[in-house]
């Protein structure tokens, strides 16, 4: 019971802190994220959103063959506009479903305390344990 405790805390404080980042705080993280990434990463990245650099175009068009717009042309937006959606969307799916599990662990650490030690009706009485 006090692992499942346990577990309640740190799971409902890792889904409030999901729902807690700012606007601000998910460009911070991505922006430094992107600084560090290796270049083929960051390469896979803008070929599956479409997308070139971070905020600024910081490879000519010419380099990325895949660098096709959704509407056809060849401009392609900074990644952050893109990313953004997904960042903020894939936390707050994150920060809902660890609250749901976790207030389903609190049920389960409340039932536990309820219904532990009652006594089954069914054993003889005069019985030790």
């Amino acid at each position: 019971m006090l692992i499942l405790f346990l577990l309640f805390i740190i799971q409902f404080s890792i889904a409030c802190a999901c729902l807690a980042v700012t606007t601000e705080q998910q460009h911070q993280l991505a922006m430094e994220g992107w600084k560090r990434a290796k270049l083929n990463i960051k390469i896979k990245t803008q070929t599956i959103f479409h997308c070139y650099g971070f905020e600024n175009q910081t490879y000519p068009p010419d380099n990325i063959t895949s660098c096709v717009a959704p509407d056809g042309t060849n401009q392609c937006p900074p990644c952050w506009n893109i990313l953004r959606n997904a960042i903020n969307s894939s936390l707050k799916i994150c920060g809902g479903i660890g609250l749901f599990f976790s207030f389903t662990e609190f049920v389960g650490v409340w039932l536990t305390v309820r219904y532990r030690n009652q006594r089954d009706p069914r054993a003889n009485p005069s019985a030790f344990l």
